[in-house]
């Protein structure tokens, strides 16, 4: 699909720039591995490629997220985004909700329309945190968005904190099933799979405007395939995530093979763009691989899935 299309980058320099040609691709392409691919593809650098494969993977885990909204999914707290983490509190009151609290780490919060947060159910019995997750759309009364600084690597994705006073929501904006199980969870592989899948395909377009090697193209082309179909598989089950892994390796030995390439081109703006951004594969490396370990375990165990 993307060998030897010729197809140009497409300059970049905002958000407001990249969401309509996000949103063109996502009404051409139904498939949401084919959004972060093709959105991946024509980005000019890493940046717009995270972006278009994040927005895609959240339509993969809520299909019917709006189409013209950017969405983000708002998790993260001081003290982490572990259930027990979780301080932010959805109330029962009246016919509806009311949501308090915040987050400090939102992907898109000052350009997001529709924030998707992962509260505590005040109302659920036990001891044990319940986890919701309820729509919020960023101009409710009580809502506050706050930009944070730029970033390191990838700096053109913004990031806000998020406050949340009182906030009233109807039983209509809370999404069906455990927060955290159905959600929180499952998005971690959901998104590894379509950012991984982006940000590949990035490189693919790269690879044929600086002619790297043929071979080093059709090993890449491979694992765009394969990313496709594991995009199909179930995000939850162990051996999604045990192929996940192999597929996150493979890629990592693809792009460490990339350095010698790049430095052919040392001054390319691209090239100083990716030394610049590639730290953002590092990015919960370290869950990824207890992902992985629990998912050998579970089935080695026999309890998988």
């Amino acid at each position: 699909m993307l060998i030897a299309t010729g197809a140009p980058a497409v300059s970049c320099e905002s958000v407001g720039e990249w969401w309509p040609r996000h949103r063109a691709i996502a009404a051409e392409h139904p498939a949401t591995i084919h959004q972060a691919i093709i959105g991946g593809f024509v980005a000019d650098r890493v940046g717009w490629a995270f972006a278009s494969g994040y927005q895609a993977a959240l339509r993969a885990l809520v299909p019917d997220l709006p189409a013209d909204r950017i969405c983000a999914l708002c998790v993260t707290e001081e003290d982490g985004n572990s259930p027990k983490a979780i301080k932010s509190t959805l109330k029962r009151s009246g016919a509806g909700y009311v949501l308090d609290g915040a987050k400090c780490w939102t992907t898109l919060g000052p350009d997001g329309a529709l924030f998707l947060v992962a509260a505590r159910d005040a109302n659920a019995p036990g001891e044990r945190p319940s986890l919701k997750v309820a729509r919020v759309a960023s101009n409710l009364p009580g809502v506050s968005v706050e930009k944070m600084p730029a970033t390191r690597f990838v700096p053109e994705v913004p990031h806000a904190r998020l406050r949340f006073n009182n906030v009233q929501l109807s039983d209509a904006s809370l999404l069906p099933g455990d927060g955290y199980d159905e959600y929180v969870k499952r998005f971690r592989t959901v998104e590894d799979i379509h950012v991984q899948a982006a940000v590949l395909a990035y490189l693919m377009r790269e690879a044929q405007r600086l002619s790297w090697p043929a071979n080093w193209i059709e090993r890449l082309s491979a694992l765009l395939a394969a990313l496709g179909k594991l995009s199909d598989m179930p995000s939850s089950e162990a051996e999604t995530h045990v192929t996940l892994a192999g597929a996150i390796a493979i890629g990592a030995g693809l792009i460490e093979e990339t350095e010698t390439f790049w430095e052919t081109s040392a001054t390319d703006p691209a090239a100083l763009r990716w030394r610049r951004d590639r730290e953002l594969l590092q990015v919960a490396g370290a869950a990824r691989e207890l992902r992985t370990k629990r998912a050998w375990e579970r089935l080695k165990s026999g309890t998988a899935p």
